[in-house]
């Protein structure tokens, strides 16, 4: 009786760990060397120098005091922004894997050519992990932005 017991709560304790593990890896956000730092940065779009943000598909990067390890990109959506980290989300951080922007449409890894769209972050080629985003908040009547994590 004790061995039927002891084997249906081992089995047990094994399907959840199993359960548990695959559904850690399947919310994958980033790699698991990925630096993780307070992020608190407030942006006034009355500013010149956030001009580019103030239509969809505008963005800027931002590298302040407490923007992450290497910084942000922030850009305009149709429904609000989108808040980058420029670290790769999908290899351990090196000299070379500060993500860019080019030609306006894309996000692209230096380090080994991973792509993803500017304005959604879905992967375009090598990575199936988008960027890391944050959360912000804005308000219209003032027309200030806050990045925090």
């Amino acid at each position: 009786m004790k061995r039927k017991f002891s084997f249906r709560i081992i089995a047990i304790l094994f399907i959840f760990s199993l359960l548990n593990a695959s559904s850690c890896s399947d919310r994958a956000e980033t790699v698991s060397c990925f630096p993780s730092t307070p992020i608190n940065v407030v942006i006034n779009l009355n500013l010149p120098a956030y001009f580019d943000l103030q239509t969809v598909g505008g963005w800027i990067y931002v590298n302040e005091q407490q923007s992450g390890t290497r910084g942000l990109i922030i850009v305009k959506t149709t429904n609000g922004f989108k808040v980058y980290d420029r670290n790769a989300p999908h290899i351990c951080p090196d000299s070379n894997t500060t993500l860019n922007v080019e030609n306006d449409i894309k996000i692209v890894c230096p380090k080994d050519g991973a792509e993803w769209i500017l304005l959604t972050g879905e992967p375009l080629k090598t990575s199936s992990i988008p960027p890391k985003t944050y959360s912000y908040s804005f308000d219209n009547y003032s027309n200030v932005l806050s990045v925090y994590y």
